[in-house]
């Protein structure tokens, strides 16, 4: 945001990264001005710190008028200046042709002081475009959580489907194996006989050991919970962070005990998307 008001100029920048805490600077042409203090305590009431993440903003100015400034003439440099020259001419036999002006251009003799700044005074001109540009980003920071509530929203749902394509999938693998293991043992023992209960038992430990029900029930359920916290107002990243590290875990848990290669490679998406989820959530406060 740029204001200029009574020739002085001002611009006001802010910006957020993915660090706690607020950064106000302050800076000036030629000088720095400490009113730090005043900035952040603004901020703060504008409810830009949040608990995540790190406000960052920039105040830069330039006084335009005047009273920034005060000429300052050295008497006692240009003196010596002058009785240098002097001795000079004098020793070298040199015409001594030095006028008022050349002497007041040599370094230092004229010099320009900065006064001091009247933090009250600064402050009444920052006010205002500091209230605007906070306000401003208050309400992209709005647009931009809207926008991403909406995207993570959209993955949950993806993410919900792809465990219930696990869910549809893992029945099928116990009917597979059965066809399989009885079709094996008709092979080996030809006409012999094998009691239906030993494969039904077989089938069980088969059955028993691929088992994701627990991890997938526990996904449905993150997944709601994931929900749910985006409709709350504030501080919901860490938890949000949580809930997906809890669904890595299921989804890997899922993959381990797979022998399918169907839901194999549905585990493998599982845990691609919810990595996508875990890097959006960095960005929720």
């Amino acid at each position: 945001m740029l204001c200029s008001a009574d020739a002085l100029n001002v611009q006001i920048r802010c910006g957020e990264i993915s660090f706690v805490g607020v950064e106000a600077l302050i800076e000036q042409r030629q000088a720095r001005i400490s009113v730090q203090h005043k900035v952040r305590t603004a901020i703060h009431c504008f409810r830009l710190a949040g608990q995540r993440g790190k406000v960052d903003v920039f105040i830069t100015y330039e006084d335009y008028t005047l009273s920034c400034g005060a000429l300052k003439y050295n008497k006692e440099l240009a003196g010596e200046y002058l009785a240098y020259i002097r001795q000079m001419a004098e020793e070298f036999g040199l015409e001594n042709d030095v006028k008022a002006g050349a002497l007041s251009r040599y370094p230092d003799v004229l010099t320009m002081e900065e006064q001091s700044v009247d933090e009250d005074a600064l402050w009444a001109v920052l006010e205002a475009p500091l209230r605007e540009a906070c306000e401003k980003f208050a309400q992209s920071r709005a647009r931009e959580g809207e926008n991403l509530k909406n995207d993570l929203i959209a993955k949950l749902d993806a993410l919900d489907e792809k465990v219930s394509q696990v869910e549809a999938r893992s029945p099928e693998v116990v009917d597979s194996y059965r066809e399989k293991l009885e079709a094996k043992v008709h092979e080996l023992l030809e006409d012999s006989q094998i009691e239906d209960s030993r494969i039904a038992a077989e089938v069980v430990l088969f059955s028993d050991k691929i088992c994701n029900d627990e991890e997938t029930v526990r996904l449905h359920s993150h997944i709601q919970g994931m929900k749910k916290m985006l409709e709350e107002k504030e501080g919901i990243g860490r938890k949000l962070d949580f809930m997906a590290q809890e669904m890595n875990r299921e989804a890997n848990t899922i993959l381990s005990k797979s022998s399918d290669l169907i839901i194999s490679n549905i585990a493998i998406d599982l845990k691609t998307e919810i990595e996508k989820i875990r890097e959006q959530v960095q960005n929720v406060e």
